[in-house]
Order: structure tokens, then C-alpha cells, then sequence
């Protein structure tokens, strides 16, 4: 497993674990958390044995934004990876979730702060818990700034537009219960509880037929914008091969056996 100074990899049985680990800065993004960041995307794509990921951030936060100092290589924090940004200088959008999507869920697990460039990247995950105490945000109007990580696209995609308008242009903060009201994420939890409600998700995903749960992810994304019957033959083409797979035998079998299905991605 990989990760850098300011991110962690770890195992939780089938689900891959990424947190961001920079707590002294609320986890602001800086180029060694970017370099990580999609190293475990690559990694999550490159194993089998890997169904999920969820990300998180150390010391009661998520993140906090960019990190623009850290980002420019200010000092030691991160000189010795300007090779990977000179050699992918897309690298920190695949990182960010903007130019890249992983194969396998992505459950966000959000304590503190996620504002600005965190609010960017949890629109790039998939399911998303977070704790009654976090804040949300684009804060980037109030800076004079500009939400480049993809949320003038995205997030009137995924919420109402009158909720994404509002939130992009008066850079106000966001309670979790108010950003579940508008349907930014899908769960509240009690403080310091996000991490394992995220997980018993992952397990939840980890128990399904792999090749069917990364088939019906690609299906939504990719049918999003299409009309309604061209997304219908989109997701035949893509959805149809998967009742000849081992996987759907197997699905098969173990329902009619009453027993909990082994799964081999075949």
C-alpha cells in the first residue's frame, strides 16, 4: 500500500481506507496529499480484492480547501514530488476526483470542516455520511476566487439548482443537516461516528456481486445527461453481459441455496 506524509492508506477487509492527514491545517490540500490521493485512486482501480473506498480526514475534519503555499512547494512540504506534477501536470484534478473517477464506490466519511476544495472533492465521491457538527461550503466568491474543481458543473447535478446557485454565490457555511435537507449528502450521524457508519456502507457494497456494483456505477454516470431512451440502450449494452458473468451464477445459486454468496469476479 502507498501513501504519503499527509495521506494514509489503509485495509478494512475488502474496502480501502484513504485519509487525509494533515489535522494541524484541517487537512488543507497540499501536493503530498495530492500525490497520495491518486496513487490510492490507481490503487483501488489496479486490485480486485479492493470493492471499495472510503475517505476520510484525521483529527475531526475533512478538508479545509486548497492549500496554496503547500501547493506550490513552499519549503521541504512536498519538493520531492514536483517530479509528479512536472511528469501529470493534470495529476492534482485526478486527485481531486475532477478528471478521474475510480472504478469502485467512493463513500466520503466527513467530520469538521469540508468546505471549499473539500466540498469540490465530495462531489466527485459517491455516498456521503457525515457528523451532525460538519460545515460545508464554497467559500471561493468571498475570496474573490473561482470553485475551479468542477462545482459551477457539478453540483447543480446533484442537488436542485436554486440550492447550488445559492450556495456558490454567497460562500455561506452549511450545516450537515442542512446539506442533507438539499441532498448534498445522504446520512447525519452523531459526531465522531461518520468513519463507521461509512464503512458498514462499504461492507454492505463489499457483500455484492463486485462486477455488478462497478457495472451499475458506470451506468448511472454515464446515462446522467443522456435523453431517457438513449440511456436505456446505454444501460442494456452495459448491464446485459453481467447475467453471463460467474458472479450472477454464483448470485444465483447462493439465493436458491439460502447461504451468503462467494463472489470471485469472474
Amino acid at each position: 500500500m502507498g501513501g504519503t506524509e499527509h495521506l494514509t492508506v489503509e485495509r478494512a477487509g475488502a474496502t480501502l481506507v484513504l485519509t487525509l492527514n494533515r489535522p494541524q491545517a484541517k487537512n488543507a490540500l497540499s501536493l503530498p496529499m495530492l500525490v497520495g490521493l491518486y496513487d490510492g485512486w490507481l490503487e483501488a482501480d489496479g486490485d480486485d480484492e479492493i470493492r471499495s473506498i472510503v475517505l476520510t480526514g484525521a483529527g475531526g475534519a475533512f478538508c479545509a480547501g486548497m492549500d496554496l503555499k503547500a501547493l506550490a512547494g513552499d519549503g521541504m512540504a512536498g519538493e520531492h514530488y514536483r517530479d509528479r506534477l512536472k511528469a501529470d501536470p493534470d495529476l492534482h484534478w485526478k486527485a481531486m476526483l475532477r478528471h478521474h473517477r475510480p472504478r469502485k464506490p467512493v463513500i466520503a466519511a466527513v467530520e469538521g470542516y469540508c468546505v471549499a476544495g473539500g466540498t469540490e472533492i465530495l462531489q466527485g465521491t459517491d455516498i456521503r455520511v457525515a457528523g451532525e457538527s460538519a460545515t460545508f461550503g464554497l467559500f471561493e466568491v468571498k475570496r474573490g476566487l473561482f470553485p475551479i474543481g468542477g462545482s459551477t458543473v457539478r453540483l447543480q447535478r446533484q442537488i436542485p439548482r436554486t440550492h447550488a446557485l445559492e450556495m456558490l454565490l454567497t460562500g455561506r457555511p452549511y450545516s450537515a443537516q442542512e446539506a442533507a435537507a438539499i441532498g448534498l449528502i445522504g446520512h447525519v450521524v452523531p459526531d465522531g461516528t461518520a468513519l463507521a457508519k461509512a464503512l458498514e456502507i462499504a461492507e454492505q457494497v463489499n457483500a455484492c456481486g463486485p462486477l455488478a456494483v462497478e457495472a451499475v456505477k458506470a451506468s448511472v454516470y454515464e446515462t446522467a445527461e443522456m435523453t431517457e431512451a438513449d440511456g436505456l440502450a446505454a444501460e442494456l449494452k452495459r448491464g446485459w453481459p453481467i447475467f453471463d458473468t460467474a458472479d450472477a451464477k454464483e448470485g444465483a445459486r447462493a439465493f436458491a441455496e439460502k447461504r451468503p454468496p462467494h463472489y470471485k469476479r469472474a
